[in-house]
């Protein structure tokens, strides 16, 4: 019984201090987060695609996003809480291939970019990949990276898009323009 405590207390000492080190060393660099994740929906190419593009209503499915403006077809403008902490930032995307891709990276604020990714499964099925890299600010922002929060959300994040989507059956006429990168 005290060789069970004992061994309890000194692996919790342990990763105590390794969970500190690498918040640490990580804070002295740029420490930034590479997601990917994937997701079927089922629902044609188009449709998934058209009702990604609606930014507007991404806090209908994205728990942390408050709010998303569009300023023109190339920027949007974010508000969301991260962390428990408000921020804000400016994106552009930088890549828009109607029912294939968009990509976008951001210019004020909060750092990051990605590219989302839609392939045709069959006539009314698609997958929806989503890249994401994602620049951790405070000791908060990266213990909820060490312990995975930033991929989790991105997944339950990708899994509401996919229960909204298909209770609808049909997109809201998204935007139809191609941007490609400059």
């Amino acid at each position: 019984m005290v060789l069970n405590r004992v061994v309890t207390a000194t692996a919790l000492a342990v990763g105590g201090y390794i969970l500190s080190k690498q918040i640490t060393r990580r804070g002295r660099d740029r420490h930034v987060t590479a997601i990917e994740e994937s997701i079927e929906v089922a629902v044609p190419r188009q449709t998934a695609y058209e009702q990604w593009t609606r930014y507007e209503e991404f806090p209908t499915f994205m728990e942390s996003v408050k709010e998303v403006q569009r300023r023109d077809d190339r920027h949007l403008h974010w508000k969301a809480n991260i962390a428990g902490r408000d921020v804000e930032w400016d994106a552009e995307i930088t890549d828009n291939i109607p029912n294939r891709r968009i990509a976008w990276h951001s210019t004020g604020g909060v750092h990051n970019s990605g590219a989302v990714r839609f392939t045709a499964l069959s006539d009314d099925h698609t997958r929806i990949t989503l890249h994401m890299d994602q620049e951790q600010h405070g000791p908060m922002e990266k213990l909820a990276d060490l312990l995975g929060t930033v991929r989790m959300e991105a997944r339950a994040n990708l899994q509401r898009f996919k229960e909204m989507i298909e209770s609808k059956g049909h997109e809201g006429g998204g935007w139809r323009g191609q941007l490609t990168q400059h």
